[in-house]
């Protein structure tokens, strides 16, 4: 390939990404899907902008390498230790369960041994890229079912080295399975206790040398010669690049170098496995999902449900709640990103048929596409499954009638509690409501008027006293829910005070069509108080200040807001 076709075939790459992945991150949904539909439009089977590069290909790879060093850099034995119950043993048997059911029936409808075991072990993995994301936006990690699900993506993380490695090992070669299985595994062995070995010994002084230059350029040189250094060795011994770079990410994650390290690697990791994604869906023929659209759907809702009640089971197994059990078996019910790895793989290789591999790619990229739809499912569905005593202990009760006057907030997190200590300050009584049963439980035992219940329901205002509180405030961070708390409380009275959190100036906007009295628009308010100070500390009179505040407040609100909507940079 001449180097004018590789320029261009680059060009179209990013020219693809800059355009398509904006659009999905817009609809608040994982780049990884706009990546996908970038690769498919630009495909062969889209408009064949580029029809093959077996050069983008090749730099492809090294994404999925950079990622398992990403993994292993973030793996700490602490964290480890901490979840070693469900990591080793929920996540194991998660696993090994969904993988051996999946391998059963397909070997059962025809797929030859190796190709059942290769679909098995890809479809039991789920997407660590989208669970994660889901999980940050909605504040869920600390949460017992989000705990749970890190676990067992954890373990899933794991085992994608032991499945790389059996694709290679059922691959066509001389001599039996099980020899060349013995080989590879003491190969493996010796290659891990050298690479461990030696980087315990010569990582933490070598990093210490180079930080001692001060260069930037060097560090950033450093840590690439180590991930692609280790990963080059490890191809040496016919073991795939992935584990060493794992290890290389392993040995980093204890020394007190892991955050540079990280910082410095994520553009790479992040540009080339968005490479990586595109080319996967260069590798989806779009004729074929539509010309098998029935079968297709239905592989994809049997395993959804299927791989949602076989996690859900294990957790309860395990001493799980129904509400974290149901809410961790529907956030992983999807195929993951190193599926396509593992099934593109298996086809270069000949283990499974260009059509199989085909309906594989569609299906994980599909049940990709449900993950925010589960998400949601499941934290509706864990609502019925809450323990009826837990609820029963905080659930709102008509409040006494001699409660009026009161603030009525809806939402107690940190801002709601913040709300809380002023308003006790002042000695105005107030009550609570939130849905997060952990956070009252720990509140209602300092002896907070906290409850569990939805602020969006009639029922649950009358009984927290609406028709006699004096004010409301609502500090629920989510658009939608505040939104519908807003117009719940306007329909209930049209005369309460409404103070509502907001995000910027057009959420201000939809929250005053609601119904809100005052909306607050915590990012210029912020602003606004940061440059109070800045004032205050170059010797501005606090009266002076507080004039020029209410004075932007009242007539330049607007304006400012515009500034900032129309800063590139915002």
């Amino acid at each position: 390939m001449h180097d004018s076709e590789i320029l261009y075939d680059v060009l179209i790459f990013l020219l693809a990404a800059v355009l398509v992945v904006p659009a999905f991150r817009r609809l608040r949904t994982s780049p990884v899907l706009g990546y996908l539909a970038a690769g498919m439009l630009i495909g062969p089977f889209g408009f064949a902008v580029v029809r093959d590069s077996e050069s983008a290909h090749a730099l492809a790879e090294f994404g999925v390498v950079f990622l398992l060093f990403m993994i292993g850099l973030e793996f700490s034995f602490e964290r480890l230790r901490a979840l070693r119950q469900y990591v080793f043993g929920l996540g194991a048997l998660q696993v090994a369960l969904t993988a051996t059911i999946i391998s059963v029936i397909a070997w059962s409808i025809g797929s030859t041994r190796e190709a059942a075991i290769i679909i098995g072990g890809g479809l039991a993995l789920s997407s660590t890229a989208f669970v994660l994301q889901i999980l940050t936006e909605n504040g869920d990690r600390g949460t017992p079912y989000g705990k749970v699900s890190f676990a067992i993506l954890l373990f899933q993380d794991l085992a994608i080295v032991p499945l790389l490695m059996l694709v290679t090992l059922l691959g066509p070669g001389e001599g039996s399975f099980l020899v060349t299985m013995g080989i590879a595994v003491g190969k493996a062995v010796v290659a891990l206790l050298l690479v461990i070995v030696i980087g315990r010994i010569i990582m933490r002084p070598l990093y210490r040398i180079i930080a001692d230059t001060n260069s930037s350029e060097l560090f950033v040189a450093t840590t690439l010669l180590v991930v692609l250094g280790t990963g080059w060795l490890m191809s040496l011994v016919e073991i795939s690049m992935v584990l060493g770079a794992f290890l290389a990410g392993l040995l980093l994650s204890e020394t007190e170098y892991r955050h540079q390290v990280e910082a410095d690697i994520r553009p790479f990791r992040g540009i080339l496995l968005g490479l990586f994604f595109m080319t996967v869906g260069m590798s989806i023929d779009i004729i074929f999902i539509k010309d098998n659209l029935a079968q297709i759907v239905l592989l994809v809702a049997c395993l959804l449900l299927g791989k949602s009640l076989i996690t859900a089971s294990l957790c309860r197994v395990f001493g799980l709640s129904k509400s974290v059990s149901s809410r961790a078996g529907l956030i992983l019910s999807q195929g993951g990103e190193f599926g396509f790895v593992l099934f593109l793989s298996a086809n270069v290789l000949g283990l499974l048929t260009a059509e199989v591999t085909q309906l594989l790619l569609a299906v994980i990229t599909l049940t990709m596409v449900a993950t925010p739809f589960m998400a949601y499912a499941g934290k509706k569905v864990s609502f019925y499954w809450e323990s009826s005593e837990d609820i029963a202990s905080l659930s709102i009760k008509p409040i006494d009638e001699d409660i009026t006057d009161h603030i009525l907030i809806a939402g107690f997190g940190r801002v709601g509690q913040t709300v809380a200590k002023i308003l006790s300050a002042s000695n105005i009584p107030y009550v609570a409501l939130d849905l997060d049963a952990k956070r009252i439980a720990v509140c209602r035992s300092k002896g907070m008027p906290v409850y569990f219940g939805d602020a969006s329901q009639i029922e649950i205002l009358k009984s927290a006293g609406a028709m006699r509180a004096r004010g409301a405030v609502v500090t629920i961070d989510q658009h939608l829910m505040a939104g519908n708390i807003v117009t719940a409380l306007r329909e209930f009275s049209q005369d309460l005070s409404i103070v509502v959190r907001a995000k910027d100036l057009a959420h201000v906007e939809q929250l005053e069509i609601s119904g809100a009295t005052r909306a607050v628009p915590e990012t210029l308010e912020a602003s606004l108080q940061i440059g109070a100070i800045a004032m205050s500390s170059i010797g501005v009179d606090s009266s002076s200040v507080m004039k020029i505040l209410e004075e932007i407040r009242r007539e330049d609100y607007i304006n400012l807001g515009k500034i900032v909507s129309d800063d590139p940079l915002k």
